[in-house]
C-alpha cells in the first residue's frame, strides 16, 4: 500500500496573508453591493418622485378632468375604438413620448381604461389596485404589470372646478418609468463604483503583501511555535546560567538583563533602558563602541567582585541585532588563587628549609655521639624558642591569629624573593580569631602586593614595608584595623588621593604606586582593580579603605589604611603560632 506524500502546512506568514486578502475582498465586495443596493433605490425613488409630479401635472390638467367626468356622468364605458380615437387617448400618449414615461394610464372612477399605451387594452380594468388613489391618496408604487415591472405613482382626478383634496374623484392617473431603465441608470452609476472597488482591493492586496515581509522581517521568519519554543529556552538558558548575559538592540536599548547580570552589577532589571543612560560601569559601554575589538576582554570591579566581561556581535543571517554582554565572576576565583599561591609559597618555604632541618638533626645527632649532652640541650632550647619554621618576617609573633601569620608569613616570602622586607609594626595586635578570612586576605593581600611593587619601583636602596594590624573586639563581630606602608617614592605630585581608588587606576610603567596583578602578584590583565575591590569589599561591610599619607619621592611611600568591621570573632583568643608555642593573650 503507498503512503500518500504528506502535504507540509502553510508558514504562519502565508495563512496570514491569505487570510488578509479574504477579509480585503469580503469587505470590498460588501461594500460594492451596499454602494449599488443604495445607488439603485436613489435612482428608483428619484423615479417615483418624476411620475408622481407628472402624475399630479397630467391630473390638474382641466380639459382632463373634463374629459374624465364626461365619460364618468355617462351611461356605461365608451368602446375601446371610440377611447383610441379620444382625447384623453392623444393627451396621454403625447405625454408619455414627450417624458420617456413607461406608461401613462387614466381610468375613470371604477378604474376602467380610459387611455393606456396598449390600445388593446383600453376598457379593461387596471391591473394593479387604483383604490387608494380613487380614495383621493396619491401613492408611490414599484410593481410589475402589464408592460413589466417598474416605478410609478397614482394620482386622483378631480371634477373640474373643484379643489384638490375636497372634491369628487372621477377617475385617477397612474404614472410610471421602467425599472429596467433604473437598472441602466444604475449601471451608468456602478461603473465608478467597481473601479473604486478594484482599487481598494488592489490596495488592499499590496498591504497585505506589505504587512507580510514586515511579519517576516520581524520575526525573522520564524513560526510563532518556534517563537515560542525559543522564548522557552531563552528563559531556561538566561536564568539558568550563573553567568550574566546582557543583550542590546540594534536600536541601543537593553533587551536581555538576565537574574545574574542583575546580582553581580548589583543592579534592578534595566530592559528596555537605552543603553547610553544605564547605570553601568563606563567600560561596558566600551565594549560596544564601533572600534571595539570583539575579542577583547575586560576587567572591572562591580558590586564588590570582579567580573570578567567580553562582547559580541549579535548577527541573523546578514541583519544586525545589536550586542550580547557576557559577565563572568573571577572574584572567587581570585581568593582561591590567592591561597593557593600562599600554600605554594609555604611549601616552597618548607622545601628550602628542609637541608636545614637535616643539617640541624645531624648536629644534634654529633654532639650526643660525642658525648656533649649540655650543648645538644642548649641546642635544642635554641631551636624551642625560635621554632622550626622561620619566616622572613619581622615580629610575626605580633600576630596571634594562625591564619593572619601563615598568609603574612607567605607574603613575607613572596616579598623577600623581590629584596623587600616585610616586618610587623610595633603597634600590631591581633588577639581575636579571624572569621572572615577570605575578605581579609583580599584586602590585606592588595595592599600589601601594592606596597611591595611600589617597594621595588622606589629609589630607596633599603626596600621594606611595613605592617601594623590591630583588632578592636565587639560583640557583634570585632572590627580589623590595617594599616601598609612601603619605602617606595609615593604618589605622584598632584596626584588626587580618591584617584587611586578608581578602577584601571595605575602607575605600572612609573616608579610610584602600581595596582596588584589580578591574583597574587601575577600578571594577568587585572592591574588597576586592586585597590578599586579591596574598598568595595571593606565598604561592602561597612568598613572603608582610605590614603593616609601619600609619601615623598625617595621614601617613605604612601601610607594605607583599612578598616573590616565583623571580620574577628570579637574575643580574644589563645592561640598557638607556626613555631609552636603558647601565646596568651
Amino acid at each position: 500500500m503507498q503512503r500518500s506524500a504528506r502535504i507540509p502546512p502553510l508558514r504562519f506568514s502565508t495563512q496570514t496573508l491569505l487570510l488578509q486578502l479574504g477579509v480585503v475582498l469580503l469587505v470590498v465586495l460588501l461594500s460594492a453591493a451596499v454602494h449599488a443596493w443604495l445607488t439603485y433605490d436613489r435612482v428608483g425613488r428619484e423615479a417615483e418622485n418624476q411620475a408622481l409630479t407628472l402624475a399630479r401635472a397630467v391630473a390638474a390638467d382641466p380639459s382632463v378632468q373634463a374629459d374624465v367626468l364626461a365619460i364618468s356622468e355617462g351611461a356605461g364605458t365608451p368602446p375601446p375604438a371610440v377611447l383610441r380615437a379620444g382625447p384623453l387617448m392623444a393627451a396621454a400618449e403625447a405625454i408619455r413620448t414627450r417624458t420617456g414615461a413607461l406608461f401613462v394610464v387614466i381610468t375613470d372612477e371604477t378604474g376602467l381604461r380610459l387611455a393606456h399605451p396598449d390600445p388593446d387594452r383600453l376598457g379593461e380594468k387596471v391591473s394593479t389596485d387604483p383604490s387608494e388613489a380613487l380614495a383621493g391618496q396619491e401613492v408611490t408604487t414599484r410593481n410589475t404589470g402589464t408592460l413589466g415591472p417598474s416605478a410609478g405613482a397614482k394620482v386622483p382626478v378631480y371634477a373640474p372646478g373643484t379643489g384638490t383634496g375636497i372634491g369628487t374623484v372621477v377617475g385617477e392617473v397612474s404614472v410610471g418609468y421602467s425599472m429596467e431603465g433604473v437598472g441602466q441608470s444604475v449601471a451608468r452609476d456602478i461603473g465608478p463604483v467597481a473601479l473604486t472597488a478594484a482599487g481598494a482591493l488592489l490596495a488592499g492586496v499590496l498591504a497585505s503583501f506589505l504587512l507580510r515581509r514586515r511579519l517576516q522581517r520581524l520575526t525573522l521568519g520564524l513560526e510563532p511555535e518556534e517563537i515560542s519554543m525559543l522564548v522557552h529556552d531563552q528563559v531556561a538558558v538566561l536564568q539558568g546560567v550563573d553567568d550574566g548575559v546582557i543583550g542590546v538592540s540594534a536600536d541601543g536599548r537593553i533587551s536581555v538583563f538576565n537574574a545574574a547580570a542583575q546580582r553581580l552589577l548589583e543592579q534592578s532589571d534595566l530592559s528596555g533602558t537605552p543603553w547610553a543612560d544605564a547605570p553601568l560601569p563606563e567600560q561596558l559601554r566600551a565594549l560596544t563602541r564601533p572600534d571595539a575589538v570583539e575579542a577583547d576582554a575586560i576587567e572591572l570591579v562591580a558590586g564588590g567582585s570582579v567580573l570578567v566581561a567580553s562582547a559580541r556581535k549579535a548577527l541573523h543571517r546578514s541583519e544586525d541585532l545589536g550586542w550580547v554582554m557576557m559577565l563572568r565572576d573571577r572574584t572567587e576565583l581570585q581568593q582561591l588563587t590567592r591561597q593557593l599561591d600562599a600554600v605554594g609559597t609555604m611549601s616552597t618555604a618548607l622545601r628550602a628549609q628542609r637541608h636545614e632541618f637535616a643539617n640541624q638533626l645531624h648536629t644534634i645527632a654529633g654532639l650526643m655521639s660525642i658525648g656533649q649532652h649540655q650543648q645538644a640541650r642548649d641546642y635544642l632550647a635554641g631551636l624551642a624558642a625560635t621554632g622550626p619554621l622561620k619566616f622572613p618576617v619581622d615580629q610575626a609573633e605580633l600576630l596571634q591569629d594562625p591564619y593572619l601569620q601563615a598568609f603574612v608569613g607567605a607574603k613575607g616570602v613572596e616579598a623577600d624573593e623581590r629584596g623587600v622586607t616585610l616586618r610587623i609594626g610595633p603597634e600590631t595586635l591581633v588577639r581575636a580569631q579571624v572569621t572572615e578570612p577570605q575578605d581579609v586576605t583580599t584586602v590585606l593581600g592588595n595592599l600589601i602586593d601594592n606596597a611591595v611593587n611600589a617597594a621595588v619601583a622606589g629609589s630607596s636602596p633599603d626596600r621594606w614595608v611595613e605592617l601594623e594590624v590591630l583588632d578592636e573586639p565587639h560583640d557583634n563581630g570585632g572590627t580589623l584595623h590595617i594599616v601598609v606602608a612601603d619605602s617606595g617614592d609615593g604618589l605622584a605630585p598632584g596626584t588626587d588621593p580618591e584617584a587611586v581608588f578608581a578602577e584601571g587606576f595605575t602607575t605600572a610603567a612609573g616608579p610610584v604606586l602600581v595596582a596588584p596583578a589580578a591574583a597574587g602578584g601575577r600578571s594577568s590583565g587585572g592591574q588597576g582593580l586592586g585597590l578599586a575591590l579591596a574598598r568595595k569589599l571593606a565598604r561592602r561591610r561597612g568598613g572603608d579603605v582610605r590614603l593616609l599619607e601619600p609619601g615623598t619621592p625617595g621614601g617613605p611611600g604612601a601610607v594605607f589604611m583599612a578598616s573590616l568591621p565583623r571580620t574577628t570573632s570579637g574575643t580574644t583568643t589563645g592561640t598557638r603560632d607556626l613555631g609552636g608555642k603558647d601565646n596568651d593573650a
